[in-house]
């Protein structure tokens, strides 16, 4: 699919999406990559609801736009870690068209951070999800 992202999710675009100049609208870009983020954490095991008291909470976001995406259309949208912190990781994050796949329409990044939402502060990624982001993205 998306070379080098572990994690990719195929995104229709919906009629929806798109603003009044006649392309998606720059916002649905940060839901697709929550969507390829949300799967990031699946693929590991890692719950992104607050179900448990520990769990990821986004730190700060970017994007940089690169070329328009109109409806009809399917997106794909890749998620990886490219820095591992003790606290906190580095998502970088790829749409591109599905029937295009070679050809990025957007990248941007993410950090999130591992909180204690009981005690409200960061806490040390786990060892064992340490361990899990390594085998699928290959950083320590």
């Amino acid at each position: 699919m998306i070379e080098g992202f572990a994690v990719v999710e195929r995104i229709p675009v919906q009629w929806g999406d798109m603003d009044a100049l006649g392309h998606v609208n720059n916002a649905r870009f940060f839901t697709w990559f929550e969507t390829a983020r949300i799967a990031y954490f699946r693929e590991i095991g890692f719950r992104a609801d607050r179900a448990d008291r520990i769990g990821p909470i986004l730190a700060h976001t970017a994007c940089d736009f690169l070329a328009p995406v109109e409806y009809p259309g399917e997106v794909l949208a890749g998620a990886r870690v490219s820095r591992l912190g003790g606290k906190s990781f580095t998502h970088e994050y790829v749409v591109a068209r599905a029937d295009a796949p070679d050809r990025p329409v957007a990248t941007g990044a993410g950090v999130v951070v591992l909180y204690d939402y009981e005690a409200e502060a960061a806490v040390a990624i786990p060892d064992d999800l340490r361990a899990r982001i390594t085998a699928l993205d290959g950083v320590s």
